[in-house]
């Protein structure tokens, strides 16, 4: 009966952050991989965005794509 107590508002929330925990890691991973980092920052930065999942892709989105070398 838990399905019962919840409305479409709700549900139409758990598909949005849903959506945004599976989608922006994958995106930063992506990311990640795809570019050269000094040192050992990218398994560092692979390492955050596997463990905090959404968290540490909005991490690395503000922080970690400045230490990217061109």
């Amino acid at each position: 009966m838990i399905l019962g107590m919840v409305g479409p508002w709700q549900v139409l929330l758990i598909l949005i952050f849903g959506v945004f925990g599976l989608i922006l890691p994958i995106i930063a991973l992506v990311d990640i991989v795809r570019h050269e980092f000094s040192g050992s920052n990218k398994i560092i930065w692979v390492l955050i965005v596997l463990f905090f999942n959404f968290l540490g892709s909005i991490l690395y989105f503000l922080v970690g794509r400045k230490q990217r070398i061109n």
